[in-house]
């Protein structure tokens, strides 16, 4: 462990640690510049570099830094990359992994809500959403492989995986699927009559879970109030606060307020926003970008993108250093190994309704094996992988 830093791996000299924030710079910065599919490819390709790559840490590691992002609120794609830049550089690697990974994809949106305002509409993008979408399937199945024989050892944390799958697939809320997994294994923990406090030695337990801060934001309560600044940032500050879930979740929580409440945008607005946040690289909540130009312009775009992401920073400053207490603590671990397998469980079920919509006809199948065959076999980056599927989904159009 540093010395000067006090994060476990993370570099001792100032030199080394230099070097290291600009390895975290360019990886997440081309990450945020290229990352397409959402959260789910997002860690896939993360898991790529920072395990298989460049070996800054283990599987079990990267999936506990994992299974912590979906126990607090925001973008969990978006977390997992500042837990990362935490554990490779300390509170530096923090702000430089997560900043890199979203400012990339926030100028990028940017762009498409110019056009949108200069030209009345979003651009097209069907064409190379089409190749890159199973290049993604291949991406995230690969990550999955890897991340399930390090998490899921058991025949007991198989069948928890396929119980949350099943549940997920019903239509059960992913928070309730997360807290009844992590409540079965600490169950079978006891069960088992295996200590449930932590070891001799070990420090205590510290729970896991940030408190939900939705109330700590004031938003002005009168439907149809004037557009600010201001009232912008902190309706973004509490969106980051307390949103779980998928960008379909994030279209409600917008709508009740921008559009029924405030009345600052359209429906059709809203549409297209949501719209661009999942097309675009990066994290879907780079939304907030194109919502904050379209009722402000650049500034509105600085405060909207400020506001939606600066809860994610504070969330993983609170919970990043606790995390090897709990593997310290026998109950605690075992409530982490339970939310583990049911994180893998959710990434599935999504995986498999992602490659339902991306492999529609022989050219995205043979996409999608090639792929997975470069990425294992021959351990092609997923950054070219994805490239040549955006070029060929572009060329099947004009040929």
């Amino acid at each position: 462990m540093s010395k000067d830093s006090g994060i476990e791996g993370a570099p001792t000299s100032g030199e080394a640690r230099g070097a290291a924030l600009w390895e975290l710079a360019r990886l997440f910065f081309r990450l945020g510049a290229t990352a397409f599919g959402g959260p789910a490819a997002h860690v896939a390709m993360m898991e790529d570099e920072v395990v298989r790559r460049r070996g800054w840490m283990t599987r079990e590691d990267f999936l506990d830094l994992y299974g912590a992002t979906n126990l607090i609120p925001g973008p969990s794609s978006t977390e997992l990359a500042i837990h990362i830049g935490h554990r490779r550089a300390g509170w530096a690697g923090l702000l430089v992994a997560g900043g890199c990974f979203i400012v990339p994809a926030a100028l990028i949106t940017l762009g498409f809500a110019w056009g949108y305002v200069r030209f009345g509409a979003v651009p097209e993008m069907s064409a190379l959403l089409y190749g890159v979408k199973p290049v993604i399937i291949a991406v995230v199945a690969q990550a999955l492989w890897g991340l399930g024989r390090a998490g899921l050892r058991s025949g007991r944390s198989l069948g928890l995986a396929a119980l949350c799958a099943g549940a997920s697939l019903f239509g059960i809320h992913e928070l309730a699927v997360l807290a009844g997994a992590g409540a079965l294994a600490v169950s079978h923990r006891l069960a088992a009559g295996r200590p449930a406090g932590p070891p001799p030695g070990a420090a205590a337990a510290v729970p896991l879970a940030v408190p939900l801060a939705g109330g700590a934001a004031a938003t002005a309560a009168a439907a149809g109030v004037p557009f600010g600044l201001l009232p912008l940032f902190l309706f973004f500050v509490k969106v980051g606060s307390v949103l779980f879930g998928s960008g379909y979740v994030l279209l409600a929580f917008l709508r009740a307020d921008l559009v029924e409440r405030y009345r600052w945008m359209t429906e059709a607005q809203l549409l297209d926003a949501v719209a661009v946040g999942q097309v675009t690289p990066g994290p879907v909540f780079t939304t907030a970008t194109f919502i904050g130009y379209l009722l402000g312009r650049v500034p509105g775009a600085l405060v909207a993108t400020a506001g939606i992401f600066l809860p994610a920073f504070l969330f993983v400053a609170l919970s990043g250093p606790l995390i090897p207490r709990v593997r310290r603590s026998a109950v605690a671990s075992a409530f982490l190994d339970g939310v583990n397998a049911a994180s893998l469980a959710l990434m599935a079920v999504v995986s498999f309704r992602l490659a339902r919509a991306a492999v529609v006809d022989w050219l995205t199948g043979a996409l999608a094996i090639a792929a997975a065959l470069l990425l294992i076999r021959y351990r092609v980056s997923s950054l070219w992988l994805i490239l040549a599927g955006a070029v060929i989904g572009v060329a099947s159009v004009h040929v």
